[in-house]
């Protein structure tokens, strides 16, 4: 039976930073880890362990910079034997970073027999879309972005009681804001430690709830926030502000606000990458016979030489006139593409000087007609 992608079964997509891939499996592990199908039933519980034992190994591979590259290059063949990457799924199998290794990184502890301390659930992430200008893309600007979200009980302090109410120890965790369990799983047993759903951590139970919450721990707020936009950012890209999203009702950290990046299209410019295009005419004159344009820049005017008998399509190189690359590490350019303008509505003398030039030349002054003039006698020659 062929191997499940390992993005797929992490729930991510290909090219996902390392930050994100582990946000993921954080996600996926605790869904099927085994505390969470403790009281399923036999086949839940070996479908869960199956699955878990699938993510963890899509996790070892991911989260390693070399093993993603290997198997964004070759798939699963990179692993295989005679394959780019080599190794089996194992304990240990890739570097040496056992099932332990990775799961305790989030919960504290490791498999077989070890303990392990589940921490507080995380607050939800929240998704804010900012639409800014090309010009503001370029240079980078400051945004203040106002928002609704849960947030912690500012009364309370996230503790859901009345501050001068009295408390008794929670009988459930016995005072200690945690309890432990056993769980037998192919693993082996594993001794899990995780916050208490009825006191929350806190290890006691206040007599009154809080006034302001109302023992939910959490409000309602409004959250005013500047940010700060980087020169050379695209459209779609996002940045991500640590803790800036909705409070834990556990106790544990806020969750994160993304900033999803929308560039309105513009009038005159058109980006790919760092580079910016645009098309400026200029009239027969000036084509014929050369001179100096002001073209208008993401910097303000500039001037461009145009070379006699220029014509409609040519494309001239502004070098260090584009947008900064987001790293910083090389500005791109911006491509003049110019075209002739024809002129229009001109008077009955105009047209008898124009007349008069035209008759005036001869066909070494028109090289392309020239040049379609002698594959045309070619061809009627066949």
């Amino acid at each position: 039976m062929s191997k499940k992608d390992y993005y797929e079964l992490l729930g991510t997509e290909k090219g996902a930073s390392e930050s994100e891939i582990k946000k993921a499996y954080r996600k996926k592990a605790m869904q099927y880890h085994p505390d969470k199908v403790g009281n399923g039933t036999d086949k839940e519980k070996v479908e869960a362990e199956k699955k878990f034992k699938e993510i963890n190994e899509a996790y070892q591979v991911l989260s390693d910079s070399t093993k993603k590259q290997q198997y964004d290059q070759y798939g699963h063949a990179a692993f295989e034997q005679g394959g780019g990457g080599g190794g089996n799924y194992r304990s240990g199998g890739f570097g040496g970073e056992d099932l332990g290794d990775i799961f305790g990184s989030f919960f504290g502890g490791g498999f077989g027999g070890g303990n392990r301390r589940r921490g507080p659930e995380p607050g939800e992430d929240l998704s804010y879309q900012v639409e800014i200008t090309l010009e503001e893309a370029a240079h980078g600007v400051e945004k203040t972005v106002k928002y609704k979200r849960e947030g912690q009980c500012g009364t309370c302090h996230g503790t859901g009681g009345k501050p001068e109410s009295k408390t008794t120890k929670c009988s459930k965790c016995n005072g200690k804001g945690k309890i432990k369990k056993i769980q037998r799983t192919m693993f082996g047993n594993i001794e899990s430690e995780e916050v208490c759903g009825t006191c929350h951590g806190t290890g006691k139970i206040y007599e009154e709830k809080c006034s302001t919450c109302h023992g939910r721990r959490i409000v309602n707020e409004a959250v005013e926030k500047t940010i700060k936009i980087p020169a050379g950012i695209e459209s779609g890209q996002k940045l991500r502000i640590s803790g800036m999203g909705e409070a834990s009702r556990d106790g544990g950290e806020n969750g994160d606000l993304y900033i999803f990046i929308k560039v309105k299209p513009h009038a005159f410019f058109e980006r790919d990458g760092s580079d910016i295009y645009c098309r400026v005419p200029i009239s027969y004159y000036i084509a014929t016979s050369g001179g100096e344009i002001e073209v208008p820049t993401l910097n303000g005017k500039k001037s461009i030489k145009i070379t006699p008998g220029t014509q409609t399509g040519k494309r001239l190189n502004m070098k260090g006139e584009g947008i900064i690359n987001l790293r910083g590490k090389w500005v791109g350019s911006q491509i003049v593409e110019v075209y002739v303008e024809v002129p229009v509505d001109l008077s009955g003398k105009q047209l008898e000087l124009l007349k008069s030039f035209d008759d005036s030349l001869k066909d070494k002054n028109y090289k392309a007609k020239r040049t379609f003039t002698d594959k045309l006698k070619k061809i009627l020659k066949m």
